[in-house]
């Protein structure tokens, strides 16, 4: 399984959008180098409040080019790193990973996905009914989290909009992802 980094993004303060870049340089066990939500511990403003002593499983934000598009055909106008992810990819089923897959991105940045991005209100602050527009029903009446995965960065590296994303599963049994 792969696909295609599409957009890089980060930011220094605590915004909610992500300036795109050329490249980003992914640091093990931090995050990305000059980015508000580096380090090993939590930085989300709201976790930081209940407990900044919690290991940090969002270091990198990541969402398939193809949500977007999505939004975009639901009338909403949203480019890659506006909604906060850093990493934009496309061709990876990224809600349907396991928790602990493993994507390589580009030549020796490895992530693990922790878990789903958690909606919050900033969305509908950023465009009115956008928040409802990431979430979503199952079959069962379960809430389904469309708004991208988060993940820890295992093996440091540059990564640019055109570099290979490849998939690594874990081990069976597969644990589905939870929100984080």
């Amino acid at each position: 399984m792969g696909g295609v980094v599409t957009a890089v993004s980060r930011s220094a303060a605590h915004t909610f959008s992500k300036p795109n870049r050329e490249s980003i340089r992914l640091l093990a066990g931090l995050g990305i180098e000059g980015d508000a939500h580096l380090g090993e511990r939590v930085k989300h403003r709201s976790r930081v409040k209940r407990d900044p002593s919690q290991p940090n499983l969002r270091q990198v934000h990541l969402i398939h080019a193809e949500l977007l598009e999505e939004l975009r055909a639901a009338g909403f106008e949203v480019s890659p790193g506006e909604v906060g992810e850093n990493v934009t990819t496309r061709g990876v089923d990224l809600l349907g990973l396991p928790a602990g897959a493993r994507l390589r991105l580009g030549g020796s940045a490895v992530v693990e996905v922790t878990g789903l991005r958690d909606p919050c209100s900033q969305l509908d602050r950023f465009r009115p009914g956008l928040m409802a527009a990431v979430l979503g029903r199952g079959a069962g009446g379960n809430l389904i989290r469309k708004a991208g995965v988060m993940a820890v960065v295992l093996a440091g590296g540059e990564v640019r909009p055109g570099d290979p994303v490849r998939v690594e599963l874990p081990p069976e049994p597969h644990r589905k992802l939870d929100w984080v």
